[in-house]
């Protein structure tokens, strides 16, 4: 298992075949699984486009940045097993994250019940630019999105939107989503004592949302609440600069690397103020 997870110091042909074959089946699988089990069951239309960037409150956003991101790295780092080049990896890799988020967007532009987002694309774009720029800049991630979740009392007055289960919840509820910019504190301070795994991590959520739009969560019976956007500032841990010699253990930390660490957080909203939180996830 070492030896297969060690990235190959010069091409491997048949590693790169390997990675693009399962690369393509998986994207391919996932959309069309997507157009059959999703999409099928809402009309067609014409390709169109919808404005929907004051929808709750920007998270969905968010999500579309955090998840072009870590589809464009893990993609990357799968090619860098290969040993293909850094242009490679950057144009082939990093891109992956982008083009497949774009194709679910025409997927959504098809249906009469959604529309493809000028505001998704441009968040799937800024996602894919963070990891390329680092590597070209830095040769290295020091910043790094990053999410958390915590159930919340607004999926039970609309299961079907937000969820009716955990793993829909996570999904769909954007009260409970968190998500983060996590700062290598180290690699901006090169040969200071901080521990080259502490990270400093700058949070983005928000609350009372039943609906997309302001205007229509008065249509559910559901307690009065008033949306409001919360800020975070919390301790993180960048698993990627723990040392170790296990390739085992370095691919394990690469892809829990997405997850936002427990810890002690402060919190702002307009509605509350300050709050701080032991631990926050």
């Amino acid at each position: 298992m070492e030896g297969f997870l060690k990235p190959s110091d010069t091409l491997n042909k048949s590693r790169k075949n390997r990675v693009i074959a399962v690369e393509a089946i998986v994207a391919t699988g996932a959309l069309v699984g997507l157009n059959q089990l999703w999409y099928a069951d809402y009309p067609r239309s014409d390709f169109h486009f919808i404005n929907d960037n004051a929808e709750w409150l920007q998270v969905d956003k968010a999500g579309h940045f955090y998840s072009s991101y870590h589809l464009g790295r893990l993609s990357a780092e799968m090619l860098e097993w290969s040993g293909a080049s850094q242009k490679d990896q950057l144009i082939y890799g990093a891109g992956i994250g982008f083009a497949f988020l774009t194709a679910v967007e025409a997927l959504d532009g098809f249906s009469s019940e959604w529309g493809a987002s000028t505001g998704d694309i441009i968040a799937n774009a800024a996602g894919t630019a963070l990891y390329v720029s680092q590597e070209l800049m830095w040769k290295e991630q020091r910043i790094t999105p990053k999410f958390s979740f915590h159930t919340t009392q607004y999926a039970q007055y609309r299961p079907n939107v937000l969820g009716s289960s955990l793993a829909e919840q996570i999904l769909k509820d954007y009260n409970g989503q968190t998500y983060w910019l996590s700062v290598n504190l180290h690699s901006f301070s090169k040969g200071s004592k901080i521990p080259k795994w502490l990270n400093l991590a700058i949070g983005y959520g928000a609350d009372g949302m039943i609906t997309g739009n302001r205007e229509n969560n008065g249509l559910f019976l559901t307690p009065k609440t008033e949306r409001s956007r919360r800020f975070y500032l919390s301790l993180d841990v960048d698993l990627t600069k723990i040392d170790t010699k296990s390739h085992f253990l370095k691919t394990i930390f690469s892809v829990l690397n997405t997850l936002k660490i427990p810890a002690p957080t402060i919190e702002y909203s307009r509605l509350e103020g300050f709050r701080g939180h032991l631990s926050y996830f």
